[in-house]
């Protein structure tokens, strides 16, 4: 997990950058794709991996170090296991268990 939030932040700025929203239901709104209010596994995955994309200069699905800006821990990372990490942040995003986020799950710190 310490290794996913740095991540995480980079990723999101890399595919959103200049583009803040401006209240929690507002980012909520960026993930939920089918506009039902809340967002399912799928939709978080898909919007927090579009940074992993944009970095992804060769388009091999693996952040290679040359991909990453300078740091200590510019450590190579696939796709499927920064998937893998989004799902379980996810479940404990999840604090009703419902599935689902809601903008006040969204807002919460991930535990």
């Amino acid at each position: 997990m310490r290794r996913l939030l740095p991540l995480l932040a980079l990723l999101c700025t890399a595919a959103h950058a200049g583009d803040y929203p401006s209240s929690v239901s507002a980012y909520l709104a960026r993930f939920d794709q089918d506009g039902d209010g809340r967002v399912g596994p799928q939709e978080y995955v898909d919007y927090l991996s579009a940074g992993f994309r944009a970095m992804d200069a060769n388009g091999d699905g693996v952040l290679e170090t040359d991909e990453l800006p300078p740091g200590p821990r510019r450590m190579p990372r696939t796709l499927a296991a920064f998937q893998a990490d989004l799902r379980a942040q996810f479940r404990r995003m999840d604090r009703n268990h419902d599935g689902f986020l809601n903008a006040r799950e969204m807002a919460q710190p991930p535990r």
